[in-house]
């Protein structure tokens, strides 16, 4: 089917989405105490419930710092934030994200590759090259972004499991899903091809049990998207 049912965004999704927007944008600044939660509530003609629910959200996510008997503040996100805050950054400025943001995007993922190969490459056997081979060859069957970049994901993923370090796993896909749309602009630059060609790389690297290969090309293929010839800036 290739419509998809529409849901409205419910208040607490609305309230988060305007608090996000305000603190991103500067016009709430780092330290500013909120009004209370009963007059939040009256201003944006929601509930205090509502606001209360949102505000638990807006604090575990880094944008607010609930103080017992003093109130609420506009945390620093920056050193707060976790990687629901790079998905709100995102949404708000429609993946144009900065030079400094973009390039910090893909050292994350080379530093969690190398971590990857330089766990994986010691332990791996001919069964997880053959679990590896086919889907690597599987991004090639791809017609569209989503499928190519899943599929993509996939075999990294794999990666992280087959190294061992129980919480690899964990860490690649919530980066993963955090910045899917830098990943998105990079294939509709770039093409699908540069998406298999880099996994094939890093395939090639283990089946030769060439870790200095691996690491070589990741560096590589960093500075390829960051400096070279596959950069994504706007």
């Amino acid at each position: 089917m290739k419509y998809k049912k529409l849901v409205a965004p419910s208040l607490k999704e609305m309230f988060i989405d305007q608090m996000e927007s305000l603190i991103l944008s500067g016009e709430l600044t780092v330290g500013e105490k909120l009004p209370p939660e009963r007059e939040l509530a009256d201003s944006m003609g929601i509930s205090r419930s509502v606001v209360n629910s949102g505000i638990v959200e807006l604090e575990r996510m880094g944008f607010l710092t609930i103080k017992p008997r003093s109130g609420t503040f506009v945390a620093d996100y920056r050193r707060k934030g976790n990687l629901e805050m790079m998905k709100a950054i995102l949404k708000l400025s429609h993946g144009h994200l900065s030079k400094a943001e973009i390039r910090s995007i893909f050292e994350v993922h080379s530093a969690l590759d190398r971590l990857t190969m330089t766990r994986l490459i010691p332990r791996i056997t001919e069964e997880d090259l053959q679990t590896l081979y086919l889907k690597l060859e599987n991004i090639k069957k791809q017609k569209n972004a989503n499928d190519t970049l899943v599929t993509g994901f996939e075999f990294h993923h794999e990666l992280s499991v087959l190294s061992g370090n129980t919480l690899l796993p964990f860490i690649f896909r919530s980066y993963y899903l955090a910045v899917m749309d830098v990943w998105i602009r990079f294939y509709e630059l770039n093409g699908a091809h540069l998406i298999y060609e880099n996994s094939l790389h890093i395939w090639n690297a283990l089946k030769d049990r060439n870790l200095q290969a691996a690491l070589d090309w990741i560096e590589t293929f960093t500075y390829e998207v960051t400096e070279g010839k596959y950069t994504i800036y706007f």
